[in-house]
């Protein structure tokens, strides 16, 4: 069995879901914040100013930026709603229509009357959007917090901006409790880029398409054709019977994680293939790997949901 992403046609891209311009609360333009993704090797960016009153609703057209092989998806970073401790929510929307309609989200408060985050969510996602619940070390986010956005296709579970910023950048412990309660969620890691500090290149998805189109990348990005990264490249991940194979660059460890406590790692030099036995996963019903490398930085993929017999057990 072939983890999501890995047997799919086409190649990587790389690219960021989750960026904001002067058109919010960044300090570049949107033509400059696409131009140097374009410049750092990015093959396709989201740009996701903040969908309040404060900044007009924007869904920023960057259409005009996109150019002979980069691309641009269109989306907004939406905020409607109190979570439990009474901040307002924050879900990131990649791909959404640009008559999109406003929630009625005056500023970064809550307000009365307004849809709650899982309203929202929903709408977007109806409206044709990829979602992704954002930075929830960051937000403070809790369980029932994560719970109730059923309209989520991922959890942001590294954020570099968040990291950055106030050293609360990762989402995995939501991403495994909802993975634990059967929830079929993806693991993004994102920027959060606004400019105003080193917020920027540091996070990204690959994603496994035959074009480097927005209608091509959105729906790999749904189906979960794609991996996560804060520089190595995971190249193909299987099991083989009572195995696991990874294939990646050069790695220092090769970590294997599952439900509860359980987890495998292999550590060694310049690993490029690590081998791993399943005894410890009898009990997990989903999968899922890191690689990291010398320099401490990590690559992510999606789970894989298993089945009774695809561990023997």
């Amino acid at each position: 069995m072939i983890f999501p992403g890995f047997d799919a046609p086409g190649r990587f891209w790389r690219g960021n879901l989750h960026t904001h311009s002067h058109l919010s609360d960044g300090c570049l333009s949107p033509e400059e914040v696409c131009r140097r993704y374009a410049a750092e090797g990015y093959d396709f960016l989201a740009l996701t100013d903040h969908f309040v009153g404060l900044y007009g609703y924007p869904i920023v057209d960057t259409t005009g930026c996109r150019h002979e092989g980069f691309t641009t998806l269109l989306g907004a970073e939406l905020h409607s709603g109190a979570m439990e401790n009474g901040e307002l929510w924050h879900i990131l929307a990649v791909g959404l229509p640009a008559d999109f309609a406003p929630s009625h989200a005056p500023d970064f408060a809550p307000v009365e009357g307004q849809e709650t985050g899982p309203e929202i969510a929903r709408r977007a996602r109806e409206a044709g959007a990829f979602v992704a619940v954002a930075h929830p070390h960051w937000s403070g986010l809790t369980l029932a917090d994560a719970r109730s956005i059923d309209a989520a296709h991922a959890v942001e579970v590294y954020n570099h901006g968040c990291f950055a910023g106030c050293d609360r950048g990762e989402g995995f412990h939501i991403a495994d409790l909802l993975l634990s309660e059967g929830r079929d969620v993806t693991l993004i890691a994102t920027d959060d880029a606004h400019f105003t500090e080193p917020d920027h290149f540091g996070g990204w998805v690959m994603v496994k398409a035959e074009e480097n189109t927005p209608e091509a990348l959105l729906t790999a990005l749904k189906s979960g054709a794609f991996y996560s990264s804060q520089g190595p490249e995971i190249r193909h991940v299987e099991l083989k019977g009572d195995r696991i194979v990874v294939e990646c660059s050069a790695a220092a460890s090769v970590i294997v994680q599952g439900a509860g406590s359980a987890a495998r790692a292999l550590h060694g030099q310049s690993l490029t293939r690590a081998e791993m036995t399943l005894e410890r996963f009898v009990a997990s019903d989903w999968l899922r790997v890191s690689v990291i490398d010398r320099a401490g930085k990590r690559a992510w993929t999606n789970p894989i949901h298993l089945a009774p017999d695809d561990v023997p057990r």
